[in-house]
């Protein structure tokens, strides 16, 4: 299930979307996510969550408001650490727009919020990450992450990306970034803008049916 709605306009304020949009990413997202593997224990900056689950058969057919089935859980600040960084991994381009534009903070927040097993652990994890990076923002840049100039939080990407091959105790600040950036892309290109970017039609009505590519069907030993 994916959402149908227009993307939020870009404008300088973080952008929310709704209620109804988040829960459909939330489902689409969690088939996508479900095998990441559990590379954090517990972390004593995750609150616990004590919300309950929607249930079996939620109304998708209801517009829900900003914490109607669970308490969201980043602070002004990090969001503004969450937004900052999902546009180092998808900025704008002449393509399509950048990830924050496009509502992915609220996608990675409710994710985290979310009370299921696979949001408690990413939760902690996300949550951990954001404290570190902002840490190591102020060490090295004498800033927060979010108000950085672009090369300064390239540098500091690029310092999470090349640990990712890491296996030892290193390797968390690299699990951090490698379950931020799926949870961007998976955010991303499931928005419209997200789509479109990727050429996906989705359930369009055709009039024909033309065949496979033919080096498709080459690949696949059919011809």
């Amino acid at each position: 299930m994916t959402p149908t709605s227009t993307p939020p306009a870009v404008s300088a304020e973080i952008p929310r979307i709704s209620r109804r949009e988040a829960l459909q990413w939330v489902m689409t997202a969690s088939a996508t996510l479900a095998l990441m593997p559990n590379s954090l224990s517990a972390a004593d900056s995750a609150a616990p969550v004590t919300a309950k689950p929607y249930g079996t058969d939620p109304l998708l057919n209801h517009t829900y408001k900003p914490g109607d089935l669970w308490p969201l859980t980043l602070s002004a600040d990090q969001r503004l650490t969450v937004s900052a960084l999902c546009d180092v991994v998808l900025p704008a381009d002449d393509r399509s727009p950048s990830a924050s534009s496009v509502g992915v903070p609220d996608f990675i927040d409710e994710w985290i919020s979310a009370p299921y097993p696979n949001q408690l652990r990413d939760r902690e994890i996300i949550l951990n990450g954001l404290a570190s990076l902002d840490a190591d923002s102020k060490k090295r840049f004498n800033g927060s992450f979010a108000g950085l100039e672009a090369a300064q939080k390239t540098t500091l990407v690029d310092t999470l990306a090349s640990a990712e091959k890491d296996k030892t105790e290193a390797a968390k600040p690299a699990s951090f970034f490698t379950t931020f950036r799926d949870l961007t892309l998976t955010g991303f290109y499931t928005t419209p803008a997200g789509m479109k970017d990727i050429g996906f039609i989705g359930n369009m009505p055709l009039t024909r049916f033309p065949d496979p590519p033919r080096e498709v069907l080459e690949k696949l030993g059919l011809v």
